[in-house]
């Protein structure tokens, strides 16, 4: 999350915290939580006025924010009979010690909650749930797989491996990972092993240290403990979500054998539940109540018969529902890649096989296709319906493959992950990155994008093939008919920190025992 949303949803929140009077059947206190090694983390309490024994839920604030983050929510939580407790993760704002992202500090903080819960509220022992947007989100799938008292989450814009949210296909994510270090110097104080971990990511050395830090803080690496404890966790992200990129979470949610939900909607990081923050309906914070009200308060909302995998469609409010994420699509659609032609420097995407061919396009210089700025281009996406967009004649094509498609005469819906398979040979320089962009393009040109995924070859030889074979961000989108299906592939794009060397060269090539193709998953 940016300081900047931080700044600007903390002073929303604030608001909201001085004008709204505390409601009647609940009370609120604001206190520290004193943890095993003398670090006291900020904390609000709700608990409901009436005598009894209630389910609670631990809310964990986002990376940048503050406890009074939830504060809505939290009321209304407690306003419908559970107790809630809120804080502010260490090393952010007033709670002390260094920020540990995730670390076994931070889930042995929430375990020390969950015994202060447990011993100071009228908290039934059986039915204790874990929820937060973001860094809290990270933080509640792993303590259910250290503390197994959690017996639901609610996980929204979360990750489960943060090893591909920093390095995915090889290629280190600068624009998220600079909005979160600016963050946490803003809010926070770094632990001297979070300073590290940054500066070897962002001068690109010390990699496998790097690894090691990230691998110990994503819920992917114990998930054999969460499935043995089989908490209910349900999971709401976005499928532009420039930090948490879905395809990470739909690999953990297909190996999850609890009780279990997946929800993907348009829109960048934290974008989809920012409304529900702030009080305003919002389909992932129902989700959440729904959510807890089925597994903490007993309560048959019907969450637990529906199909566990819920996407919303771009551009439309539409949801559809599928029995697992397999399912999701029922066939493919392959488009060849044929040779780039002479007289319009764009090649074909086709439904035959091509004859074998190979093009070389300038490396190390930008074009018009580009994945947009982190938060603000997918951000706006949630609120327009209108994706990120790019006049496609104006490609440079001395800096860029393209190929389209034939005009469309039936929708493609895409639903999934589509896959891009390419040969590449790098030229003098040797370690590049190959950048990908598929757009559905109007009859003017304007290409909207669809995906786009990033490729750094780090220790290529230059002459030397490379088969490229990667899959796309999943999505849930439909082409219409009467546009076309375009690919552009650079190698230079602002969102990340790896690009191809400057006055290097890159070849595209095919054959007939390795072509070049994309493959569409379709409903």
């Amino acid at each position: 999350m940016s300081w900047l949303r931080a700044v600007a949803v903390t002073l929303a929140l604030s608001l909201c915290f001085i004008t709204t009077p505390a409601s009647a059947a609940s009370s609120l206190r604001a206190l520290k939580f004193a943890m095993r090694d003398a670090v006291a983390l900020d904390g609000l309490v709700f608990t409901p006025d009436a005598p009894g024994r209630y389910p609670a839920i631990i809310f964990i604030t986002s990376w940048g924010l503050p406890n009074i983050e939830y504060i809505v929510q939290a009321q209304k939580f407690a306003d419908a009979g559970y107790v809630v407790v809120s804080y502010t993760p260490r090393g952010f704002y007033t709670s002390g010690g260094g920020i540990d992202t995730a670390g076994p500090k931070d889930i042995g903080d929430l375990s020390e909650v969950i015994n202060w819960t447990l011993a100071n509220t009228p908290t039934e022992p059986t039915r204790i749930g874990a929820a937060g947007i973001s860094y809290g989100a990270g933080i509640s799938l792993i303590g259910a797989a250290f503390d197994s008292r959690i017996r639901a989450v609610a996980a929204m814009s979360g990750w489960t491996d943060l090893t591909y949210s920093l390095y995915s296909n090889q290629t280190r994510h600068l624009q998220s990972a600079g909005l979160l270090a600016l963050a946490a110097e803003l809010t926070g104080t770094p632990s001297p092993e979070l300073r590290q971990a940054l500066s070897n990511f962002f001068a690109n050395q010390n990699v496998p240290d790097v690894i090691a830090y990230s691998q110990a803080r994503g819920a992917a690496t114990y998930l054999d403990r969460i499935n043995a404890s089989r908490p209910a966790i349900l999971m709401a992200n976005a499928y532009g979500d420039s930090f948490f990129a879905p395809n990470q979470l739909t690999d953990f949610f297909t190996r999850l054998s609890g009780p279990k939900r997946l929800e993907l909607r348009p829109g960048d990081h934290a974008i989809p539940e920012l409304t529900g923050i702030l009080g305003l309906p919002n389909d992932a914070w129902t989700s959440t109540r729904r959510w807890f009200d089925q597994y903490l308060r007993g309560i048959n909302t019907g969450i637990a018969t529906e199909n566990p995998v819920q996407l919303q469609l771009r551009g439309q409010s539409t949801y559809e529902s599928y029995p697992s994420w397999s399912a999701v699509s029922t066939s493919t659609a392959r488009f060849n890649l044929s040779d780039v032609h002479w007289w319009s420097n764009e090649g074909d995407l086709a439904p035959g096989a091509q004859p074998a061919w190979s093009a070389t396009i300038l490396a190390g210089d930008d074009t018009v296709a580009n994945g947009g700025v982190v938060l603000l281009t997918n951000g706006a996406e949630a609120i327009t319906g209108e994706p990120a967009q790019a006049w496609l004649p104006a490609v440079d094509r001395d800096n860029a493959g393209v190929w389209h498609s034939d005009w469309l005469t039936s929708p493609q819906r895409v639903r999934g992950a589509a896959r891009l398979r390419l040969t590449v040979t790098p030229g003098s320089s040797g370690a590049t990155t190959v950048i990908a962009y598929l757009y559905d393009t109007d009859w003017g040109g304007t290409g909207s994008l669809v995906t786009h995924v990033a490729v750094t070859l780090r220790d290529a030889v230059a002459g030397r093939p490379y088969l490229v074979d990667v899959d796309f961000p999943a999505t849930a989108y439909d082409v219409p008919s009467g546009h076309r299906l375009s690919l552009v592939i650079d190698t230079v794009d602002p969102l990340y920190a790896d690009k191809a060397p400057a006055f290097s060269t890159l070849q595209f090539s095919s054959s007939t025992s390795s072509p070049s193709y994309v493959s569409l998953p379709l409903k």
